[in-house]
This record gives structure tokens, sequence and C-alpha cells, in this order.
């Protein structure tokens, strides 16, 4: 089967358009929708968003479930790591590392070479360490246990006032 290389790349240009629609539709859901970013954000200038592709019981259908942190998880494959501003729209990425029988289409000189993609492989498979380590202004574990402490509470007092109203 020949390929146009042209058609192809166009494809791959429209494909990642709208993964790219669909990580910023999720990142947003989760950071304005959830209950538990919501109130990180109120204590914390950073949150981590920590999202991983599942599949569904249905065996095909792909589903992402993102994650707010305050703190780095440790690197996995098929997993994506963000770092958001709380209370703006900004959003840097830490890694992006699909599933590991999936790296060889990255590779430059492919049609699906993706610079990012490659560097976050290169760095989980030389350098985890790294890939794994808190930047210089993230917060420290005290700090980060008391703001948990501190949504959940408020979570509860949420709870209670929604159950009593």
């Amino acid at each position: 089967m020949k390929i146009d290389r042209l058609e192809t790349h166009d494809r791959l240009v429209q494909l990642h358009k709208k993964q790219a629609i669909n990580l910023n539709k999720g990142a947003d859901d989760c950071l304005k929708k959830n209950r538990l970013s919501i109130g990180l954000q109120q204590y914390s200038p950073y949150i981590y968003l920590f999202a991983h592709p599942r599949t569904a019981d249905d065996g095909i259908t792909k589903k992402m479930f993102w994650q707010p942190r305050l703190t780095k998880p440790q690197a996995q494959t098929n997993s994506y790591l963000f770092r958001a501003i709380s209370n703006t729209d900004r959003m840097e990425i830490c890694w992006l590392l699909p599933p590991k029988e999936t790296w060889n289409q990255y590779k430059k000189g492919n049609v699906t070479e993706h610079e990012f993609v490659n560097w976050s492989i290169q760095q989980f498979l030389t350098n985890k360490t790294q890939l794994e380590a808190s930047f210089e202004d993230d917060l420290n574990d005290e700090v980060v246990k008391n703001i948990y402490r501190r949504v959940s509470s408020d979570i509860d007092e949420e709870n209670l006032i929604q159950r009593l109203y």
C-alpha cells in the first residue's frame, strides 16, 4: 500500500489539533469543575495535573482520567503531567509518556515524530530522578499535608451544608 506522505502529514496535523483541544478541555474541566482542584487553587500557587488514559470496559474506548495534585507523582508510561498556575489558564508540560509499545512511532524521521515525547521518553529511560524531581518553588511536604487537610475539611463542610439545606 502506497502512502502519500503529504496527505499523511496533513492528517497528522489535524489529529494533533484535535488532541490538543481534547487535552486542553480535560485540563480545563479538571481545574474548573473538580472540587479538589478548586480547593487546591485557593491555597497553592501551582497544581499538577496528572493524566492517564485507560481503556473502558468495552475494550475499545479510551478515557482520560485527570488527577489534581500538589506534588509531582512518579513518572510512568502511558501518563501525562502538566503544571498549572493556579487561577490562570497558563500551564506547562512536565512530561508526555505514551504507552511503551508505541515509543518507536515518535522517533526522529517518522511521520509521527514528536520532539517533546522523545525528550520525555529519553528522560524516563536515562534520567528518571530528574524527570520526577520537584520544581524549586514547589511546596514542602508539611505545607502540602496541611493544604490537603484544609481542602478536605472545606469539602466535608460543604457536603454537610448541602445535606442540611
